[in-house]
Formats: C-alpha cells, structure tokens, sequence
C-alpha cells in the first residue's frame, strides 16, 4: 500500500503534511506536497482524507485484495465519499454520514 501525489492537481495548502503521522510528506521547491521515501508510507490514509482537491491516490496493494485500485476521498458537509476504482475501471462509490459514523 502507498501513496501518489499528483502533482498537476496539488494546490500546495499543506493540509497533508500535517495530517501525515509520519511526517513524511513535505512541500517541495515548487511550493507542492511530495513523500521522498514512499516506502515508509505507514497506509493510514489521512493525507488522502485531508486533501480537498483529491490530488492523493492511495494504491490498495493485493496484500489486502486491491490489485492496482485507487482510492480516493472527499468530504461536502457531513458526508465522506470514498471511491475505487480498480485496474479495469470499475468503481465502487461508499458514501459515510459522519454523524452516523459510531452509530453501528
């Protein structure tokens, strides 16, 4: 599991710096997100949940089933929207009511 920074999409707020726990992502010279070394990437998802224009994939590796899907977050109000996408293009839409998230 790891994660990409796209770079074309990244808005250089510094939201996923620090929300990484690793303190492994830093903003470049160019003023945009970058993880130096992606294989300390601990998977934990907080700089793909904490980006609000989705420019973080994180790669779902088939140690957990994913085999090359994608995920992505993004919230609007009370609601998380986690989509995959796996190597063929399917997707798979979870909408989360955070409200609701402790309630099951």
């Amino acid at each position: 599991m790891s994660i990409r920074i796209q770079k074309d999409k990244c808005i250089g707020c510094g939201q996923c710096t620090e929300a990484c726990p690793g303190n492994l992502i830093k903003k470049g010279v160019d003023g945009k997100a970058e993880i130096r070394h992606i294989r300390d990437c601990w998977g934990c998802t907080s700089c793909v949940k904490e980006c609000p224009v989705n420019a973080i994939l994180f790669y779902l590796g088939a140690d957990i089933g994913g085999r090359g899907s994608v995920l992505t977050v993004s919230e609007k109000g009370d609601i998380s929207t986690w989509r995959v996408e796996d190597a063929f293009g399917n997707v798979e839409t979870i909408r989360i009511n955070k409200k609701d998230s402790n309630k099951y």
